[in-house]
């Protein structure tokens, strides 16, 4: 992936707010004097807005809130039985939960609309003369927030791996997966990912550009090192490939 595709992609992140609080604050210091990185902001903020009004309110149950505070006062409750008993204040850090609910009432969904978001508007970024071969997939669980970003050169075979929520896990190991009839019924390992959640660009060398566009692509959580089995064995998440510019895929 080039610097420019990376400055876009973290222009998308900022937009969307998938980036933690660090990177934000970095990102917002160097708009200041990147003037690129600010064009590619106000770029994606455009792009963005007009998805925002397809968002549609939902209006929760009359029992809803009751229920949430309900559940909030008990685990409070335990929890100064907890420290009256000097048992271990297990969860004495649920105490503020009351000042953060007014955040959570606005805050939920938010999540899985960046996700469908992050999702379509990869698939409308200006990208170079070479668009025609750059695909991107997301992988993510349910309608969680995308845990990796997985970006493609067919043309080069060239690949970049990104974390979006994904962190590194004590003991264990993401390891890349790539499924088609053509390697046989059992999926083949593309490599472990290093530990910054980074992966050798050229695992794919070997891949035929045909192949890839139709491949199903996967993450699991593997012991340290990668499978044993040479097969996935703990949870997987899985993608598929869409081109960057609409006209380059089968699955829009």
């Amino acid at each position: 992936m080039s610097d420019r595709d990376d400055k876009d992609m973290l222009a998308a992140e900022f937009v969307l707010g998938t980036l933690d609080r660090d990177e934000r604050d970095r990102v917002h210091r160097q708009r200041q004097h990147d003037s690129e990185l600010e064009q590619r902001i106000g770029e994606w903020e455009s792009r963005l807005a007009p998805l925002a009004d397809e968002i549609q309110d939902l209006t929760p149950g009359p029992d809803l809130l009751p229920l949430i505070q309900q559940r909030i006062k008990a685990i409070e409750d335990a929890a100064r039985g907890d420290t009256a008993s000097n048992a271990p204040p297990s969860t004495a850090s649920v105490t503020p939960l009351h000042r953060r609910l007014a955040f959570w009432k606005a805050a939920t969904g938010l999540s899985s609309a960046a996700a469908v978001i992050l999702a379509a508007v990869l698939l409308a970024q200006p990208s170079p003369s070479t668009s025609e071969s750059n695909f991107v997939a997301v992988f993510q669980q349910d309608d969680r927030q995308p845990a990796f970003m997985l970006s493609v050169n067919l043309e080069q075979r060239r690949l970049h791996v990104r974390p979006v929520s994904a962190e590194p896990l004590p003991d264990r190991s993401y390891q890349l997966w790539i499924k088609h009839d053509d390697l046989g019924s059992a999926p083949r390992s593309v490599g472990v990912l290093d530990d910054d959640l980074s992966l050798d660009q050229a695992a794919l060398r070997d891949y035929e550009p045909e192949l890839l566009k139709h491949a199903t692509f996967g993450i699991s959580v593997e012991p340290p090192g990668g499978s044993p089995t040479g097969q996935p064995t703990g949870p997987a998440i899985h993608g598929y490939l869409y081109p960057t510019e609409p006209s380059g895929g089968q699955r829009l």
